[in-house]
Order: C-alpha cells, then sequence, then structure tokens
C-alpha cells in the first residue's frame, strides 16, 4: 500500500491545488481524505468537487458534519464559517443536479475506514468525528492517550488537530520539527497513532500545506508551500468569513 492522506482542507482551493500537484510527484496508488473538507475557508465547492473526483475515499468531519447538525460547540469564528457554507452550498428544490450531488456527497460521509493494519478516521477510534487526539496528551493527559491507545489494533491514523506527528506507544510524540519532509517507521507488532496534518489550515507554526503517504512499513510527511496571500484575499472579500480565518495563514495557527 502507498497511500496518500490529506485532512482537514477547510475550502483552501490554493492549498489543495498545491498538495495535489505534489502527490502526483510520489507515485502514489490512491488518495484519500480524513474529513473537513469545507468550513473556514472561501471554496467549498470547489474542494468538494477535487476530492469527490480524485479520492478513492473521504471520510466525516466534523466540519463536514455540522452542516447537517449543531455547531454550537464551535467558535464564532468556525460557526461563522458554517452558516456562509451552508448557504451557499444547501439546494433547493430549484438547484442543480450537480450542487444537490455535492450536498449528498457531503451528508453520507462514512465515519471510519479500515485498510489492512490501519484504521482511518477524522478525530480519534473512540469518537471518530469529534475527539482531539493532541500532540500535548502523552505529558498533560497520559491516561486519555492510553485509552485510546487501547480503544484500536495495530495503528490509527487521524486528522482534526492539525498538528502532524506520531505517537508511539510510549506516548511520546514525535513532530516534524519544520522539516520539508520526514519519515517515521511503523514497526511489525507496535502501536501507533498518526496524525497527517492540515492541508488547508496548518496550526503547528509552519504555513505550509501538509499531507502524509501511508505505506505499510513507514510514513512520511510532506509540507507544501502554497500561495496563502491569494487565500486570505479571497477570505476578506466574502465580507462574512471572519478576518482571523485569514490572518492565522500566515502564522500557521
Amino acid at each position: 500500500m502507498k497511500l496518500a492522506v490529506i485532512s482537514d482542507l477547510h475550502s483552501n482551493r490554493e492549498a489543495l491545488e498545491a498538495v495535489f500537484d505534489h502527490i502526483q510527484e510520489q507515485d502514489v496508488e490512491e488518495i484519500a481524505c480524513l474529513g473537513d473538507v469545507i468550513g473556514y475557508g472561501p471554496d467549498p465547492e470547489f474542494c468538494v468537487d477535487l476530492v469527490r473526483g480524485h479520492s478513492s475515499w473521504c471520510l466525516m468531519g466534523n466540519h463536514d458534519e455540522a452542516l447537517f447538525r449543531d455547531a454550537s460547540d464551535f467558535n464564532s469564528h468556525a460557526r461563522g464559517a458554517i452558516d456562509y457554507t451552508r448557504n451557499r452550498m444547501q439546494p433547493r428544490w430549484w438547484s442543480s443536479s450537480e450542487k444537490k450531488a455535492r450536498w449528498a456527497w457531503l451528508k453520507g460521509l462514512p465515519l471510519k475506514r479500515r485498510e489492512g493494519r490501519f484504521l482511518f478516521v477524522h478525530g480519534s477510534p473512540r469518537n471518530p468525528v469529534r475527539e482531539y487526539v493532541l500532540s500535548t496528551d502523552g505529558i498533560l493527559n497520559p491516561d486519555k492517550l492510553r485509552a485510546v491507545f487501547a480503544s484500536f489494533d495495530d495503528i490509527a491514523v487521524a486528522g482534526h488537530t492539525h498538528h502532524p506527528g506520531l505517537h508511539d506507544e510510549s506516548l511520546r510524540f514525535q513532530s516534524l520539527n519544520g522539516a520539508e519532509s520526514a519519515t517515521l517507521p511503523l514497526k511489525k507488532g507496535e502501536k501507533y497513532f498518526i496524525n497527517v496534518g492540515s492541508t488547508g489550515q496548518p496550526r503547528d507554526g509552519d504555513t505550509r500545506a501538509c499531507y502524509a503517504v501511508i505505506e505499510e512499513h513507514q510514513v512520511t510527511w510532506h509540507r507544501v508551500p502554497y500561495d496563502f496571500r491569494s487565500t486570505q484575499e479571497k477570505i476578506y472579500a466574502t465580507g462574512e468569513l471572519s478576518e482571523i480565518l485569514g490572518r492565522r495563514l500566515e502564522v500557521g495557527k
């Protein structure tokens, strides 16, 4: 298996296009998405269409789910972005079949997927859509992280936190530390929790888009520069999305 895994695209067209271009150079067999195709950014339709057309499968993220359920637990900036996205994407009876198909696709996204020794989710094996497995949990919340490890076999792969890296059974988190690419081994008989990072809204202090290539014996993360200033300008031009959602792209937070 050689699978490119993207997550947390958040309606960021420029980042997603840059990542897809980079993936084409990696000789991967398939592309998969762990959810949060929409939310925060200005181009939800484009991102949905690209993932629908070029990914083998996609999972439900918490922002995708919020289109159809309650977003009251989101902060005001995220909640406003959900309202913006819903107003753009929710079909009416007179809407085009294309618009209806996008909506139905998002609503029907599955919560998890098993591929060999890998369990793929958006959040965690215990709560596939909403639970955060934080990079600091091994230090600040070790009992939680032990319980997460007890809830799956072999290797879990997630996104959601926007922080790429890997927890092993010692509960230590290994991050990318600013590297353009980083590879870590996946030893037989050992358990790992992999976070593939965020394509559309990195939060680890690195402005570059992030994705991972998963193989049976290793995981490789890639950081891809993109024109975040174009994304910023489009966010500001909506007059509806919070300016904070644009400003954070230039600091990777």
